[in-house]
Parts: C-alpha cells; structure tokens; sequence
C-alpha cells in the first residue's frame, strides 16, 4: 500500500505500483480502478465485495501484475466510482448494468477479453458479465456466493438470520437507507467482525477506508442489494428458463455453507457452469485477504485452463 501524506494526514491506503484512472462507462458514470502490471500479459479485472472497495484485491493484484495486466475497479455506487441515483425502474444497479460498466470499462483500457475474478457483490457482477458477454470474458473465478437465484432459494428458516442485511436492503426506498445512516459505522463494521476468521487480515487504515467508502454510498449500496431481489432474480430466471449458462472455465472458492445451511453447492453451481472447479476454504469470507496465496494461485491455475 502507498503510505504518502497530503497536507500532513495519512493518504487513503492504495495498491501499491498501480495507477488510477477515472473511465467513463455509460452515460454519466464513471469508474474509478486501479491498473498495473505488466502490459504484455493477458488482462485480469479483479472486482471487489460488500462492504469493501477494489482495494480489497491488494496482496492478490500485486502478485498478479507480474506477469498480467491487472484492473481493479471500485464497482458503480462504491468507493471512488460514480453513485448514480436509484431509478424507479431498478435498472440502475442490476448486475445487467454492472457488468455492462466493467466491459466497457475493459474496453476502454483496449482489452476486447479479459479474465474475471469476483468477490460477494463483485461475484454477482462476474457471473452476470459471464452469462451476457461470453465473448469478452475468458476465464471466471467466484469468491464465496451462489448466483443470485439460488442464493434466496437456500435462504429459508432461521439459518437465513445470517443473511438478515439482504431482507432489510430488499425492502422499498427510504426505511433501509435511513436505518443504516443512522450508525453506518456499526451497521457496515459489523460485517467486517462478523466474517473475517483472522481480523488481522484487514488492518485498522484499510478497515477505516472501507467505511469511509461505504458511509458516503449508503443509497448506492442499498439500491445494489435492492436490485438483487427484483431485477437480477429476474435476469437469472429468464437465462435458466433458457438453459443459458456459463461458457468458459469457472473456478468457485466457498467457505463451507452448503453445510452449514443444508445444500450443495457444488451441485448448484455446476448447473451453471459445465466447466467448473469448486473448492471450499478455510477462510473467512475475506478470502482475498485473509488468504491471498490461495485465491493467487487458483486464479492462476483457472488461466491455464
């Protein structure tokens, strides 16, 4: 991470050897991502998860960048990027449109294909990047999530009280906002206690960083979740109703829900994609930081797939 100050206070951590770069992507939206390594390697986007920015991807986009083009974007409504405002037709957040920002965003640095790793939210975006442009998207690798549709079929009894977030940023505009300003630092660090195994993995100037970024994103963050209980279950029933699935290599690293909750996900997620290495991990959530040896090195050896 770069250390430098400004005007005598420490600068917000960054990835250290990279550059960043605002981009445009759509029409008033623009996404702010780092960018590094060698020019000559293939390129990987690396996009980050709740409640945390591209900055997440430190270690792993540092090992990467040896031999690859490595980007690092804060996704739409997080962190640097732009926030555009929730519209009423709840489009504005959808995975559609997400994954949309990070092709064109690819594009716009000259890369017609890349390789894709996701985490949480930025899984989400992966997979529907995978399923709408299989033509740009060469490998896909998931970090702890099923594809939307399953994941509210799973979630049922009293073991969905783990995903308690999802029902309240699920509800109409205004209540789940207003809740979560009200304490935005309780509310966002509660996740960042309650997933991560080794709380050393996220050090108190990055932990810092990721809740100033999600205290000034509440709305944007909700209308995210917000979209994965109407637009994005919709958009997943309409590609399994047409046996649409994902084409290239995917690599999935989970913790162990399946059998905490009573399901297989590798079961699950196979039904999405033919070509598929599923691991569980010992880690914590925050598998990228906690353990970013292993994520490195199934990225790499997705690549060579």
């Amino acid at each position: 991470m770069n250390p430098s100050t400004h005007g005598g206070a420490p600068a917000a951590p960054r990835i250290e050897g990279f550059a960043h770069h605002l981009v445009p992507v759509a029409d008033g939206v623009k996404l702010s991502a780092a960018v590094g390594g060698d020019p000559s390697g293939t390129p990987v986007v690396l996009l980050h998860g709740f409640p945390q920015t591209g900055l997440m991807w430190r270690h792993v986009a540092a090992a990467l960048a040896a031999d690859h083009t490595v980007i690092v974007p804060d996704l739409r409504g997080y962190g640097a990027s732009d926030k555009p405002a929730e519209a009423a037709d709840g489009q504005t957040y959808a995975k559609r449109t997400m994954a949309a920002d990070v092709v064109a965003l690819a594009r716009a640095l000259g890369h017609e294909r890349f390789a894709l790793a996701g985490h949480d939210r930025g899984a989400l975006v992966a997979i529907r990047a995978g399923l709408d442009h299989p033509d740009a998207v060469t490998h896909l690798a998931s970090l702890d999530v099923l594809p939307t549709l399953d994941m509210w079929d799973v979630m049922r009894g009293t073991g969905a009280a783990v995903g308690f977030h999802l029902y309240l940023m699920a509800q109409p505009p205004g209540l789940p906002e207003r809740m979560i300003a009200a304490d935005p630092d309780g509310f966002f660090g509660h996740f960042l206690d309650l997933w991560a195994k080794d709380p050393g993995a996220i050090p108190a100037d990055v932990r810092a960083a990721y809740l100033t970024a999600c205290r000034e994103a509440v709305p944007s963050i909700v209308a995210d979740f917000r979209a994965s209980s109407f637009a994005d279950v919709e958009h997943d029933a309409a590609d399994r109703a047409a046996g649409r699935r994902l084409r290239m290599p995917v690599t999935v690293l989970q913790q162990d829900w399946g059998a905490a909750l009573g399901f297989d996900a590798a079961g699950l997620w196979r039904a999405w994609a033919p070509d598929l290495v599923h691991r569980t991990v010992p880690c914590g959530h925050f598998m990228a930081e906690e353990s970013p040896a292993t994520v490195t090195e199934a990225i790499r050896a997705l690549l060579l797939r």
